[in-house]
């Protein structure tokens, strides 16, 4: 449920962000093993296969580009989801994909996930990013968006892209190893005491990275709530809400997943590999099958039953 692929097109539109904006996965691309590893497919199911892998989720890069005026963002969402639909389409039993869209213009975002979700099948839901050039996804502007999610039973996969944190994360890759798990977070408290999951009962969200730091510490978030008036804004505490989210395994070892998986249940957690990227995992499936006492339903389910649930699929394929 967590794999991504690169437009060569959509690098060439986002080349000229501002110094500010500038994608922290630049570095990244400019190294060749890793630019074969997006371009050819036969790395990509080769990996699949070594990885134990049938169907691969597959969403560009998180060069969302927000920054971006009306018909330039237009032009980025196009060549991210070109890009997606053409892995799909090369092999429709391996993959299936989410697209981008125009969060920066909420109401253009929620006509650009309609027609993703109605073109091809290909899409079964969208990528975002944790904020929107700092605005906070429980916004209000928001609303059109969230309503046709929920509407057309779209997955919003939540994927962070760089930090919000600044200077106090440039040294040692913290900008990726903290930063985008703690983006992460903010962004899935924000949509739980905005009263977003209260407003929109249906909707399917995914946080990446094991829904960052949320289901491992969300007894915090539940004592503020008792004790503080300004976090009193939902009927139900925050837990019940983030039993309502599904976070992929990306957590490296079968202890942390053991731990996600007490506070949330099997129910809600799903494989992710981040593939190709160097902080992914290329043992989703050995980590769930090392959570001791796991009943073989439950590893089912993080295995497959929930990915097949939330993309509206078959078992059969």
């Amino acid at each position: 449920m967590h794999a991504h692929v690169l437009s060569p097109k959509l690098v060439e539109l986002t080349s000229r962000a501002p110094s500010r904006d500038a994608n922290p996965h630049n570095e990244f691309l400019m190294q060749s093993r890793y630019k074969r590893m997006f371009e050819s497919l036969d790395v990509r199911i080769e990996t699949m296969e070594r990885e134990g892998i049938d169907m691969q989720v597959v969403s560009h890069m998180p060069n969302y580009a927000y920054w971006a005026d009306r018909e330039l963002s237009e032009q980025i969402v196009e060549a991210a989801n070109t890009a997606v639909q053409h892995v799909c389409q090369s092999n429709p039993e391996r993959f299936v994909g989410l697209a981008f869209v125009s969060l920066q213009f909420p109401d253009l975002a929620a006509r650009q996930l309609e027609g993703a979700m109605s073109s091809s099948g290909a899409f079964k839901g969208v990528e975002i990013s944790s904020n929107v050039q700092g605005l906070d996804l429980d916004d209000e502007r928001f609303e059109p968006f969230w309503a046709a999610a929920e509407q057309h039973g779209a997955l919003v996969f939540i994927h962070p892209s760089g930090t919000t944190l600044g200077d106090r994360v440039a040294k040692y890759y913290l900008a990726n190893i903290i930063g985008n798990p703690l983006d992460t977070t903010l962004a899935l408290t924000h949509i739980i005491f905005g009263g977003v999951l209260e407003r929109h009962p249906r909707l399917k969200i995914l946080g990446a990275h094991g829904g960052g730091y949320l289901p491992s510490y969300c007894s915090r978030s539940d004592h503020g709530y008792e004790v503080r008036p300004e976090a009193q804004t939902i009927p139900n505490p925050p837990s019940h809400y983030v039993r309502r989210l599904w976070v992929d395994n990306l957590v490296y070892n079968a202890f942390n997943l053991a731990h996600i998986i007490a506070q949330v249940g099997a129910s809600q957690v799903v494989l992710g590999t981040d593939y190709p990227f160097d902080m992914g995992q290329e043992n989703p499936v050995e980590i769930v099958d090392g959570v001791a006492g796991l009943s073989e339903g439950d590893k089912q389910q993080i295995k497959r039953d929930n990915a097949v649930g939330l993309l509206g699929l078959t078992a059969a394929r």
